[in-house]
């Protein structure tokens, strides 16, 4: 059993670790640029901070598998057979990381029987770290100054600001989420980021339709947003299953409180199960 008020402090340390590995990369200006896929980067900065954040979770955990974007896939394989795996994107917003926005960071979650437990984001360009889990209160911390993370009251959806996908939209998903008839819709890159905007309280709802990263996209904040007060799901309203062998999230992902959520649901939600 992993006592999670102390992984949290583990994690926070590893996350700030590797936060120091990346901002040594992004001070200069050769960021060794490569592509994964279409439209998918990857620099040398993702892989110098994957391999520091296994280190040390190796070190910490050594019996609980790690799955991380930069890893070769055969080093965590059989994770969903483990009663608890760490889900790490050691530079989650790459694109924004190159165009240097500074709107990135590191995301550390822990899944326990399917579930994610405790998830921990720290922003390298700011130093503010964000925290919470099963067990383990919201906050974000910055300087040493804590602050309690809430989601906020909006009831209705007409009220609503929503975050969506800066770069995976196109015509089609701007037109289904235009039918949840918010006042306002705003683009943001990162998707730890984004939620970690609806864990604090600064907007109302994040969503997305159609394919939505990888279970390391979702588990640290899931984690979080839940401590939080909110509801974070697949678009459809299902759980992210940490126990399925296929970590791509396929079908879109809500986030915000549970009024909105479960109205958000029921308007795209048919859309997400195709």
């Amino acid at each position: 059993m992993i006592d999670r008020e102390k992984a949290s402090s583990v994690l926070v340390r590893v996350a700030e670790g590797a936060s120091r590995v990346i901002m040594n990369v992004y001070s200069t200006s050769d960021f060794a640029v490569e592509f994964k896929g279409p439209n998918d980067p990857v620099t040398r900065a993702d892989k110098a901070a994957n391999d520091y954040i296994l280190g040390e979770l190796a070190r910490e955990f050594p019996h609980v598998p790690i799955v991380a974007e930069e890893s070769d896939a055969a080093l965590f394989q059989g994770f969903e057979k483990e009663r608890a795996a760490f889900f790490v994107d050691p530079i989650d917003g790459t694109k924004e990381f190159i165009a240097k926005t500074g709107d990135f960071c590191v995301m550390l979650g822990l899944a326990e029987e399917g579930r994610a437990t405790l998830g921990v984001i720290f922003q390298p360009t700011t130093g503010i770290a964000f925290v919470g889990g099963e067990g383990v209160a919201a906050a974000m911390t910055v300087g040493g100054v804590r602050t309690p993370l809430h989601v906020t009251s909006c009831a209705t959806l007409r009220d609503a600001r929503m975050i969506i996908s800066k770069s995976h939209r196109n015509s089609r998903t701007d037109e289904i989420l235009g039918r949840l008839g918010t006042k306002e819709r705003a683009p943001w890159g990162s998707a730890g980021m984004k939620s970690m905007r609806i864990a604090r309280g600064e907007w109302d709802l994040y969503a997305h339709v159609g394919s939505y990263g990888k279970r390391w996209d979702s588990c640290a904040p899931e984690a979080i947003v839940r401590a939080a007060g909110g509801v974070m799901t697949n678009a459809d309203g299902t759980p992210f299953d940490y126990l399925d062998a296929d970590i791509t999230n396929h079908r879109g992902i809500v986030c915000g409180n549970a009024t909105l959520h479960a109205e958000a649901v029921r308007i795209i939600g048919p859309e997400a199960r195709g």
